[in-house]
């Protein structure tokens, strides 16, 4: 079952492979690329990074990996919790910047009593055991925030502080939808990058391989322009934005890393 994990470990299955989806964000196109490309290459384990609903497809973006067969377990990120409080009713518009509101109200009113329930049982993180790589940590931001901002331009004392006291040797994040990888002290750090937003140098849905002796940064095709008229007919309150400026198009890296530094340096 989604979100679960302990059964893995009772029946003793060896992980061999593991592909890791983080911040699919409604875009249900770009994750059914992925999901194709993924029969053939037929992971162990699919470990989905958070926030997964915050766009504009979510209900069906959340009804298409409950429905995966085989051994697949959801984190949460800070963009379902936040759906989540709204949902709940917990969280106004005064606790959100106005337009995260707007998004997370639109993407709670879309989602069914019973997805709320699902996000609101995911865990913050996961450690699996994969062959030479040892213990890896999955989370979304990083161990101890599902929303902390770090890059490959972030100061290393300030990296340091973000992962010190991590055990396992590997930490596989999301969050900034940024491929890169960075090594803080004795820890290999593996940021997945996005499926549904990312920011690089082409558009495509970009994710995680990782295997015995080692990871792969992947990135998979998808019809773009079909993606795009879906999006701009789903009724998502940036449905314009998102097509132009997240399927279409899409910021650089580099772009990014630039906004996160400066918003991370804002406190």
């Amino acid at each position: 079952m989604l979100g679960q994990i302990t059964f893995y470990e009772e029946k003793g299955i060896l992980i061999m492979k593991i592909a890791a989806l983080y911040d699919i964000h409604g875009n249900l196109p770009a994750l059914k690329a992925v999901l194709k490309e993924l029969e053939s290459i037929q992971p162990d384990v699919i470990v989905v990074g958070g926030d997964i609903v915050s766009g504009p497809m979510p209900g069906q973006t959340l009804e298409c990996l409950r429905q995966l067969a085989g051994n697949v377990v959801a984190l949460c990120g800070n963009a379902d919790r936040e759906v989540v409080t709204v949902f709940n009713g917990q969280c106004t518009a005064g606790d959100l910047p106005e337009d995260v509101y707007e998004i997370t109200q639109w993407v709670a009113q879309h989602i069914e009593t019973d997805q709320r329930d699902f996000l609101a049982r995911l865990p913050e993180q996961v450690t699996l055991s994969l062959g030479e790589l040892g213990e890896v940590l999955f989370c979304h931001a990083t161990p101890y925030s599902d929303e902390e901002l770090f890059t490959p331009l972030t100061p290393p004392d300030r990296l340091r502080l973000l992962f010190q006291d991590v055990k396992q040797p590997v930490v596989v994040c999301g969050h900034t939808h940024i491929q890169f990888e960075l090594h803080i002290g004795g820890v290999r750090v593996l940021n997945a990058g996005s499926v549904g937003m990312p920011y690089a140098d082409h558009p495509g849905a970009y994710w995680l391989l990782l295997g015995p002796e080692g990871s792969e940064f992947r990135r998979t095709p998808y019809d773009l322009e079909a993606a795009a008229q879906a999006v701009r007919t789903s009724g998502y309150p940036q449905a314009r934005e998102f097509a132009e400026e997240n399927v279409l198009k899409i910021p650089t890296a580099e772009e990014a890393m630039e906004i996160f530094e400066r918003r991370a340096a804002a406190g």
